[in-house]
């Protein structure tokens, strides 16, 4: 059995969305146990994140970085310095734009990870709607390849936003690190 964390934030819905599919990922591999962890509940959850074995990380992008509540998270876990060393990590992020500069936010989570001394799990799908025979129904259809990227727009709820086909990259994200997670513990043992 693999723990698996998902540390989010979500202003208005939409990445809550996807950590929400993330953690169906997770689950749909079997012999996981997933743990949602909004930011604002962190305090009460530092100890989660040190028993688990990998922690995926999930902001929106809010003026080409990761929002201010994440950071905040990013900021307190330097308590936690040294304590996550070889698990697992990933992340996924969102914002109203196609492009959104949302590679710098995957970016930065991919360097905190790394300060963390985690091992980054890319997306591992390659690029979807990029020809002629593509569509917007595509997994990865922002082609990132760092984390999820996903897009909701700016006049819809999370009701209705992100996309279908964002949402099953997210579960692809998820399954492919609870996946990993589980060959990087059996090297482990």
């Amino acid at each position: 059995m693999i723990s698996v964390a998902i540390v989010f934030h979500s202003g208005y819905g939409h990445t809550k969305v996807i950590a929400e599919g993330v953690a169906r990922g997770v689950e749909s591999a079997g012999d996981s146990h997933v743990h949602l962890i909004h930011v604002d509940a962190i305090d009460t959850h530092w100890e989660t994140l040190q028993a688990a074995d990998a922690i995926i990380f999930g902001s929106p992008t809010y003026m080409g970085s990761a929002s201010a509540q994440f950071k905040g998270f990013m900021d307190a876990s330097s308590k936690q310095w040294g304590k996550w060393r070889d698990k697992i990590a990933a992340g996924f992020t969102n914002s109203a734009s196609q492009s959104g500069d949302k590679l710098a936010t995957l970016t930065q989570l991919a360097v905190f990870a790394a300060q963390h001394q985690m091992i980054w799990t890319s997306l591992g799908l390659m690029p979807g709607n990029n020809s002629s025979t593509g569509t917007v129904d595509d997994l990865n259809r922002l082609g990132s390849f760092l984390g999820v990227m996903s897009q909701s727009n700016a006049d819809q709820g999370a009701d209705l936003s992100p996309s279908s086909a964002d949402q099953r990259t997210a579960e692809y994200l998820g399954t492919r690190v609870a996946e990993v997670t589980k060959r990087w513990k059996r090297g482990q043992a």
